[in-house]
């Protein structure tokens, strides 16, 4: 049944998609809605929404793909998406191609950790959450974290966000998890957006399938981390600051096959600002478990990577593996120091052959219910043309 609604709902999406243009609705005119397609609803200030959460209240509990254009501004606030049919987030810009003049933020400010709320999941701290139910969102702890309940059905099968920056500045800074966005079993496209953090950024947990093109993601601690997939596409990785490791990933307890991990392309691996003094320090990865995936391919490095590049867990609690996987491929920049990977031989630098099985998002990306891969009609495929 549940494979007959998600198949469903993403030929609707298909559809309806194809008779969108985003950048006409996101064009600033003197009626929002000018440009836009049917089921568009508009949040922002004297609008009926006021809030992206309401908005999303406001939708059925169905299969249908309902658009929410958002009026610049920044919204205080936590945004849960718990529907099965498409949703996508459109924030209002003259600019649908440049992150970095984007004039929408959602911004909420929590943390887990020893100095704060020790004993809550990071779940309750995410600006953006994607998933069907909150248990199915949580962390929890040990190498498979907290069992997710017999039945809970897949969630959302498409949602975008456009042009919108998703922000936890919870200080003190140091403090623990802080999570821009959650994702768990549903597929989800963030295309020229922003995420800020500083610890655990970007989680993607159980069945979480995420791609991200063109956005910067910031944080300074394990900021990518997580149990399912997520594809970095032609982004900006910036650095706050160095603690643990830009990624930490953890095997997951699924039945079938499943390339999870976190895979990050053409994209430029950079510190926040130059008064930073970073070289060397910041790690690409360590392993959360022994079954840590994580890829860096075709990307930039600035000069603070560690010249082993990625590092074990710890002295102690190394966390490696025959099944862990810490890999660059043909990575450059400053931060590429091949003596210094061989010499402390963590990082897998990976030859062509070694790589293919991950060189596409068709290739890593797999239908959540019966584990076949090159599903990926839930992707923008061609984001600049819309």
């Amino acid at each position: 049944m549940y494979l007959f609604v998600a198949f469903v709902a993403l030929l609707q999406a298909c559809v309806a998609f194809s008779d969108t243009n985003r950048k006409a609705c996101q064009h600033p005119t003197a009626d929002p809605l000018d440009g836009c397609p049917k089921n568009t609803i508009v949040v922002g200030t004297g609008q009926r929404y006021v809030t992206v959460q309401s908005a999303v209240l406001s939708l059925p509990h169905d299969t249908t793909s309902h658009n929410i254009l958002v009026l610049p501004g920044n919204y205080t606030e936590q945004v849960n998406v718990t529907r099965p049919g498409p949703v996508y987030l459109f924030g209002q810009t003259r600019f649908p191609k440049d992150q970095s003049k984007n004039s929408v933020s959602i911004i909420w400010r929590n943390a887990t950790g020893a100095a704060v709320n020790s004993t809550i999941d990071n779940a309750y701290t995410s600006t953006l959450t994607v998933a069907p139910t909150f248990n199915s969102s949580k962390t929890g702890s040990g190498p498979t974290g907290d069992p997710v309940p017999a039945g809970t059905p897949f969630g959302n099968t498409d949602f975008r966000a456009y042009n919108i920056d998703f922000i936890n500045d919870y200080k003190n800074y140091a403090s623990g998890p802080a999570l821009a966005v959650s994702v768990s079993y549903a597929n989800t496209g963030f295309y020229y957006c922003g995420f800020y953090s500083y610890q655990d950024t970007v989680y993607v947990g159980k069945l979480g399938n995420a791609y991200f093109y063109k956005n910067e993601i910031a944080g300074q601690t394990d900021f990518f981390y997580g149990f399912g997939t997520a594809w970095i596409q032609s982004s900006l990785v910036t650095l706050r600051n160095c603690g643990g490791g830009i990624t930490a990933w953890k095997g997951t307890n699924t039945t079938f096959e499943n390339k999870y991990g976190v895979y990050i392309h053409d994209s430029d691996v950079k510190k926040a600002n130059s008064s930073l003094a970073l070289t060397g320090k910041c790690a690409l990865g360590r392993p959360w478990n022994a079954q840590h995936r994580s890829i860096f391919a075709n990307c930039y490095l600035d000069d603070s990577i560690q010249p082993s590049g990625y590092i074990a867990w710890g002295a102690t609690d190394p966390r490696l593996g025959s099944n862990t996987t810490m890999a660059e491929y043909k990575d450059y920049g400053s931060g590429w120091n091949t003596t210094g990977r061989a010499a402390a031989n963590i990082t897998i630098v990976m030859n062509k052959i070694q790589y293919a099985p991950y060189s596409t998002p068709e290739r890593v990306f797999q239908y959540p219910f019966n584990g076949t891969f090159g599903n990926t009609g839930w992707i923008d495929s061609k984001p600049e043309a819309h």
